[in-house]
């Protein structure tokens, strides 16, 4: 009956899958500027498209699609009325991801009770070093775009955009499924007594590879530096964070840490890392000599920061700077999140709450990590 079940919720999520994917292909077909041009490429594939070329935006209209390099050529094709693409993120995309994510998760849980493993929590421990892998390989492609005119790209177009966010998470997710069914394989062969050590070492090896590869471009190269005292105070600053946070929660109101467990720390500490690294980015770089100023791409952040310089007097603004709400708001929506996630959810659906908690952890040290090695190596 179980068996039966799974099958007919697999045969339902991919059903939904398929009939999404042909409300749009037919919807662009049909609706062609409205549906296509005016939401999918607009929110979606034309950031992306931009970003690959490194332009400031890429404009659509009656003569075609234009890439632009000037901020200001872009702000003019807005005002007349042009479809106008450009690099990051928008309410509309945000929102977007976000259910392709939830979507995504139900897929995977049905993948992992089909494998039956996902139970324990060494999967979301053996995850991790794919979330760093994410970040630094983002990275590459900040380093590809750094490249001077008259010096090829290690990686063209259409290459580098999949390893351009949001693509990028697509990328490391087919990566990481990859990584989770060799890692069952070798478990079910006998080669070793559990998934999870040979996944989190390919998960290391992929990220140690990828910020080698960065280390060397930093010290052979002109137009990527390396900066390793940026890599350092972020985290040693995050993780004296999360531990005292972490601890402090566990003295005081213990119950908080009681469903996750050492699973809490993590998720206090990867937000502390995209936290901090926003903040040194933005407003501390000059400290450790690094002549670099970096601006948020993430429509919260760059929100919390307007807000923060509107309400907070100058004085205060010129000495801790304008993005600090930003680390207080991950930190505290981390411990939230460590509250929810109590004993009882565990119990009733383990797969499902490590998923939820993997896709939180992701989305905060994913592109903290891609933040904190942008500035390590002065890209």
């Amino acid at each position: 009956m179980q068996v039966t079940e799974q099958f007919d919720t697999g045969r339902a999520w991919v059903g939904t899958a398929l009939a999404a994917l042909a409300v749009f292909v037919v919807g662009s077909l049909v609706l062609t500027e409205q549906v296509y041009w005016g939401f999918i490429w607009q929110y979606f594939w034309g950031p992306v498209y931009a970003d690959a070329h490194n332009a400031a935006c890429a404009v659509h209209g009656a003569g075609g699609t234009e890439l632009l390099y000037q901020p200001s050529a872009c702000r003019a094709a807005i005002q007349e009325g042009l479809i106008v693409a450009e690099p990051g993120y928008t309410l509309v995309s945000e929102v977007g991801y976000m259910i392709i994510l939830l979507f995504s998760l139900i897929g995977v849980l049905q993948l992992l009770r089909a494998l039956d493993i996902g139970t324990d929590r060494s999967l979301f421990f053996s995850l991790v070093p794919f979330m760093l892998f994410g970040g630094a390989l983002r990275v590459v492609e900040d380093a590809n775009d750094a490249v001077p005119e008259g010096v090829s790209q290690a990686i063209a177009y259409p290459w580098n955009s999949l390893i351009i966010s949001p693509i990028i998470y697509f990328t490391v997710f087919f990566i990481t499924l990859a990584a989770l069914i060799g890692a069952h394989k070798l478990e079910g062969a006998g080669y070793v007594e559990a998934y999870s050590y040979p996944l989190a070492a390919m998960g290391s090896v992929a990220f140690l590879l990828t910020f080698g590869y960065l280390t060397v471009l930093g010290v052979t190269t002109e137009y990527v530096s390396f900066y390793p005292q940026v890599l350092l105070s972020v985290v040693l600053i995050a993780t004296l964070l999360a531990v005292v946070i972490w601890r402090g929660v566990d003295s005081v109101v213990p119950s908080v840490n009681e469903g996750t467990g050492l699973i809490g720390l993590v998720v206090i500490w990867g937000h502390a890392i995209d936290g901090v690294a926003n903040v040194i980015a933005a407003d501390w770089l000059g400290l450790l000599g690094v002549n670099l100023t970096y601006s948020p791409k993430h429509p919260a952040n760059e929100f919390i920061i307007n807000a923060t310089e509107a309400i907070v007097p100058p004085s205060v603004l010129a000495t801790l700077g304008s993005s600090w709400p930003f680390l207080l708001v991950k930190l505290v929506v981390a411990v939230a999140v460590v509250w929810v996630f109590d004993a009882e959810i565990f119990e009733e659906s383990p797969r499902y709450a490590l998923l939820l908690l993997v896709a939180i952890v992701a989305v905060g040290l994913g592109p903290g990590t891609r933040d904190m090695i942008r500035a390590t190596f002065g890209i």
